[in-house]
């Protein structure tokens, strides 16, 4: 400033000298005026250029207010160009502090919208102002279309009207989700949370499988529950009797085998509970240990024959086949115990004048399968997808009879799933039904296994 007035002075200053010595003191009071029209026409030169400069700025977007002042510098010069200047620097910083901002937006932003949960943002009238694509999928809303729509005319559940209204949001509701069917039922978790002036924030998430799993462990410990319960009402019905009535010893003996049937049963009930949760909780098998298939099927066939008499089924016509020598690649422990569980249905539904079928095969596309076949009652199609589910039985009272726990298809499926292999089931009421299990061929070789190779 200073300067630019020392610059004033000193043009005026010699101006005016030069004018009082051509034409006396009218001469210097005429140069001094026109020094200071020519320093006004300057600056006005300029401020015409500035104000054009910012008019510019002023009708242009964020992203080319950046262009214009990378690219279209501002007037130079004077005190016009310093205010120019200033104002450029000051300008330059807001824009990339707005960036910055933009960019953390932005990135937040993303963040949200890859959350597996659903985000929306309301106004304080409770209109959309944002929402990710997992609150979109949960609530069938349209994140473009919906902006600026009242959430409440958008999600008709009673529930989250009542929970809406009542102002307390501290616990969650639950809701059907859009995408809910009676045969695949979809729960949601709603809940708001109020933030800023008067805005709120909705989050939506999907507890299906969490609900489901909660009705699934509550079915496990009724189970559970249920088949130790029958058991032990034997077992302390006959403690009692043998406390308080002198029996004789050929009712004592029928009372102790009555009871060593009924602890045998709740035996078997927590060996395959144990078996179901090693299954759950161990490493999944390699592909290193292999298995002599003639191994697996000479013990089926030696635990199927003890069922079978032990169950007075004497006259039961079994078979057992094999078409070629194999190996399976897996846990022979487990394979066992998949293999064995099939066969001992068989034995344990089939009447005793019935057949039993065992065989192994490769198939052409070098999968493995293990059937068992048997003349028993038959299952009804409705029962055939839900087999395999813990406890679950097409005849309770039958089930009982022949000694099952209702864990062994159970057992099975979870075997396969560690091997990759995969279960069918074949069943007709009157007919008989048939299990098979297709090994992949990653798992199957045919041959003998190698220390039976160089011992030939």
């Amino acid at each position: 400033m200073m300067a630019r007035l020392l610059v004033l002075l000193a043009l005026m200053l010699g101006l005016a000298v030069l004018g009082g010595l051509l034409a006396g003191w009218p001469g210097a009071l005429g140069g001094a005026v026109a020094a200071a029209v020519v320093l006004i026409l300057r600056d006005s030169t300029r401020l015409i250029r500035l104000q054009a400069w910012l008019r510019r700025l002023q009708l242009a977007q964020m992203d080319e207010m950046a262009d214009i002042l990378a690219h279209q510098e501002p007037p130079r010069g004077g005190m016009v160009g310093e205010v120019a200047d200033r104002f450029a620097r000051l300008l330059k910083l807001y824009l990339r502090g707005r960036q910055d901002s933009q960019l953390r937006l932005q990135e937040m932003l993303s963040a949200i919208q890859a959350s597996p949960n659903g985000v929306i943002l309301l106004d304080p009238e409770g209109r959309i102002e944002w929402c990710n694509s997992t609150a979109a999928q949960h609530l069938g809303l349209d994140a473009a279309r919906d902006l600026k729509q009242y959430v409440a005319n958008l999600i008709r559940d009673p529930a989250f009207h009542a929970y809406n209204a009542a102002g307390d949001f501290s616990a969650e509701v639950l809701v059907a989700g859009r995408a809910s069917t009676p045969v695949r039922p979809v729960r949601l978790s709603l809940q708001l949370h109020p933030y800023g002036e008067g805005r709120r924030l909705l989050l939506s998430r999907d507890v299906t499988l969490i609900e489901q799993a909660e009705a699934m462990r509550r079915d496990f410990v009724a189970n559970v529950s249920h088949e130790m319960r029958t058991p032990l009402t034997v077992l302390a019905g006959f403690v009692e009797t043998m406390q308080t009535l002198d029996l004789s010893p050929q009712e004592t003996r029928r009372y102790l085998d009555l009871m060593s049937v009924q602890s045998e049963r709740m035996q078997t009930l927590v060996s395959d509970l144990l078996t179901l949760s090693r299954l759950e909780g161990s490493p999944l098998p390699g592909m290193s240990d292999w298995v002599d298939v003639r191994v697996l099927m000479a013990q089926c066939e030696l635990d199927a024959r003890a069922l079978s008499s032990y169950m007075g089924r004497i006259e039961h016509t079994m078979k057992f086949e094999q078409d070629q020598a194999s190996q399976l690649c897996g846990i022979a422990s487990e394979l066992q115990s998949a293999f064995s569980n099939l066969v001992s249905n068989a034995v344990r539904y089939t009447p005793a004048s019935g057949r039993i079928e065992v065989s192994w095969r490769l198939l052409e596309d070098g999968r493995g399968e293990f059937s068992v076949s048997d003349t028993g009652p038959g299952i009804s199609a409705e029962h055939l997808p839900r087999l395999t589910e813990r406890f679950y039985r097409v005849d309770r009272s039958r089930s009982r009879e022949t000694g099952g726990t209702g864990l062994g298809l159970a057992i099975v499926k979870h075997v396969l799933q560690r091997h990759g292999a995969v279960l069918n089931i074949q069943s007709e009421v009157g007919q008989g039904s048939r299990f098979a299990i297709l090994v992949p061929a990653a798992r199957v070789r045919s041959g003998l296994p190698e220390d039976q190779l160089k011992a030939a």
